[in-house]
């Protein structure tokens, strides 16, 4: 090829032949070690270098993922372990005092946790759980108002006058909890776990455990209310 022929070819038409020809550099590999890429340090770098880089780039990308996602189903595993803890709890109490005694040992051993609060909007019934029924006209139940008509559970941390109500001597204690609403046909109410660490619940929590913990609780609970009723 002359000097003028060579001098004619554009770069579109380099890059289009190296495209449709990716095994070209398997039958020159003399050339690689003669080609350089900018670099944006400002030095230069083999063609080799520049494909180990971009190899070893996408490699740990790809690595990262894995563990991310590796992460998360170990997570899930946990979570599914604690919940099965939860219900075998459950299921051996038979009484109110024996839901709420339960309650606090499997969530302070299982879910990490240090406070734990029962509230169930309820006229208070013969029981000796005086500090677990509220009457449904209490003023306080009003400072629970958006997870009551939500029925969604809020993480982070509460009020002084949420945690006075839910945890009482110890309100000033809680960092951080997850009231989460009750909200059945036969059963109103709320479960809160709290926490020292202001990081235990945070306001970014994914609901959806929680969610399963409340309908197990609250099960449990209509099913112990209508034998006493």
């Amino acid at each position: 090829m002359s000097d003028e022929q060579q001098a004619n070819i554009s770069e579109a038409q380099v890059v289009a032949y190296l495209l449709q020809h990716p095994e070209f550099f398997q039958g020159h590999l003399d050339l690689l070690e003669k080609m350089h890429i900018p670099h944006p340090s400002g030095n230069a770098i083999s063609l080799i270098s520049k494909q180990l880089e971009i190899f070893r780039a996408k490699h740990q990308e790809q690595e990262s993922q894995l563990i991310g996602l590796i992460e998360i189903a170990r997570e899930n595993d946990a979570s599914l372990s604690r919940m099965h803890e939860l219900t075998l709890a459950l299921l051996e109490a038979n009484t109110l005092e024996e839901v709420v005694a339960n309650l606090n040992v499997v969530l302070a051993e299982c879910f990490v946790t240090d406070f734990v609060a029962v509230k169930i909007i309820k006229k208070q019934l013969d029981y000796a759980l005086d500090n677990v029924f509220v009457d449904p006209d209490d003023e306080r139940l009003k400072l629970f108002a958006n997870e009551l008509s939500t029925n969604q559970p809020k993480c982070g941390r509460p009020t002084l006058a949420q945690a006075q109500f839910l945890f009482g001597d110890v309100a000033t204690e809680v960092r951080s909890s997850a009231i989460i609403p009750m909200a059945f046909t036969q059963l109103e109410g709320i479960i809160a776990i709290g926490s020292r660490d202001e990081a235990r619940f945070h306001y970014s929590m994914g609901s959806l455990f929680l969610m399963q913990m409340s309908e197990i609780i609250g099960t449990r609970f209509i099913s112990l209310l209508r034998d006493v009723e």
